[in-house]
């Protein structure tokens, strides 16, 4: 069991009607996803090639922000504000999504590029799942 799902299930305010799992895989897929693309920012703007990466970096930072967001608000159990949470999983998905089809322009030349498109497809499929799980 991870420390995510420890702290999930021995929260003194009860998770009941929200599916744990899917709510400790949301959240680390959320912080796994913006500490990816703050590293792919990085290491685009490392690139020679940086001029041709802006659109990339741009969506990487905004992704990034988002998913540690969504990961901040998600962990948040004391009373509860269900349109927020839907609000904010709907705009995570859209930027990681947005992110995604960008890296993988460039997964041939830039391996972090490839990397960081597999962790924002994970993360838009666990906001997905707990968007379900919660609708």
């Amino acid at each position: 069991m991870s420390h995510i799902t420890s702290m999930i299930k021995t929260h003194p305010n009860d998770a009941s009607g929200i599916d744990v799992q899917k709510l400790a895989d949301c959240i680390a897929a959320c912080l796994e996803c913006a500490q990816t693309c703050t590293s792919c920012a990085d290491a685009c703007l490392a690139e020679e090639m940086v001029a041709d990466l802006r659109n990339c970096i741009r969506l990487n930072l905004d992704c990034a922000d988002l998913c540690a967001t969504t990961g901040k608000i998600l962990s948040r159990r004391t009373g509860q504000n269900l349109a927020t949470v839907k609000t904010t999983l709907e705009a995570c998905r859209t930027a990681c999504a947005e992110c995604a089809t960008e890296c993988k322009k460039h997964e041939d030349m830039h391996e972090h590029c490839r990397v960081c498109a597999e962790a924002c497809r994970k993360c838009e499929q666990a906001c997905t799942d707990l968007l379900s799980a919660i609708s």
